[in-house]
């Protein structure tokens, strides 16, 4: 039985906790953590089971792994602790890892402390080809993004640059920059650069950002060329009922993910 801690209840944590206790498998809710202790109580007091509510170093003693679902300034403590204590950590909020330094942090703490970070494909398909794509060598990324106006307010750069995203009116991009200058800027918003860096070994590929009233769905497109030829993948993805800023997709990776890790067949790269 794989016993799991969820930090952050909002949007991806509520679908997937509910995914882990309304479809019993080999996966066991054990605890959820939330700052705003309020969220923590409602959304235990709606699942079939009642975990407990505890903190990180709690939970880090007696799960197996802890899912960060919280934010990008949630996981240098979720991620650490964890590790420290031996315990496998699932980072949703992978735009951190955009910070070589705290990546490589975790890395070093992964390997002493036997234990490993899970990277979820999130909001992409296809993170299994880049990886087999870069064996052979990949030389250039790109990575384009589409959403509503509404995916992106609230976003730093947005209040930033003063940009009023209900006057516009048709496709407009709004923002062209590296992998951390997009995290910088929209620490919520575009976590699909991160794992694509992870996933390619090209950290400092260009990222362009636009906004369209007319979309229904968040829109990534992305382009890889290497030594193994060229691929492009084009995702549309249904945002979240309750939260417009995530991807459905994203959350359904995380629960992809903690199955993958009690199934016997493991399918794909």
């Amino acid at each position: 039985m794989l016993k799991v801690g969820i930090v952050g209840c909002g949007t991806i944590g509520t679908i997937l906790s509910r995914a882990i206790t309304e479809h019993p498998t080999d996966i066991e809710l054990v605890s959820v953590f939330d700052r705003h202790t309020e969220h923590s109580k409602r959304l235990a007091s709606t699942l079939a089971c009642t975990p407990a509510i505890e903190y990180v170093r709690q939970m880090a003693g007696h799960v197996d792994i802890i899912v960060e679902c919280a934010s990008i300034l949630a996981v240098p403590e979720v991620a650490r602790t964890s590790l420290v204590n031996g315990c496998d950590v699932m980072i949703m909020s992978v735009g951190a890892l955009s910070n070589t330094h705290l990546k490589n942090e975790l890395i070093n703490l992964a390997e002493k402390n036997n234990a490993r970070i899970h990277i979820p494909s999130g909001a992409i398909i296809g993170v299994d080809g880049i990886k087999s794509a870069k064996i052979a060598g990949i030389n250039k990324v790109t990575l384009r993004t589409k959403k509503h106006p509404e995916s992106l307010k609230g976003a730093r750069y947005i209040k930033e640059k003063g940009i009023n995203l209900d006057a516009i009116n048709e496709e407009t991009m709004i923002f062209k920059g590296t992998v951390k200058e997009v995290t910088d800027a929209f620490p919520a918003n575009i976590n699909v650069a991160t794992t694509l860096a992870l996933a390619s070994g090209i950290e400092n590929f260009n990222v362009e950002i636009y906004t369209n009233p007319e979309l229904r769905r968040n829109v990534h497109e992305i382009t890889i060329e290497g030594g193994f030829g060229k691929f492009k993948i084009s995702v549309e993805n249904v945002p979240s009922p309750a939260n417009p800023k995530t991807s459905y997709l994203a959350a359904l990776s995380a629960i992809t993910t903690l199955k993958q890790m009690t199934n016997p067949i493991q399918i794909g790269t």
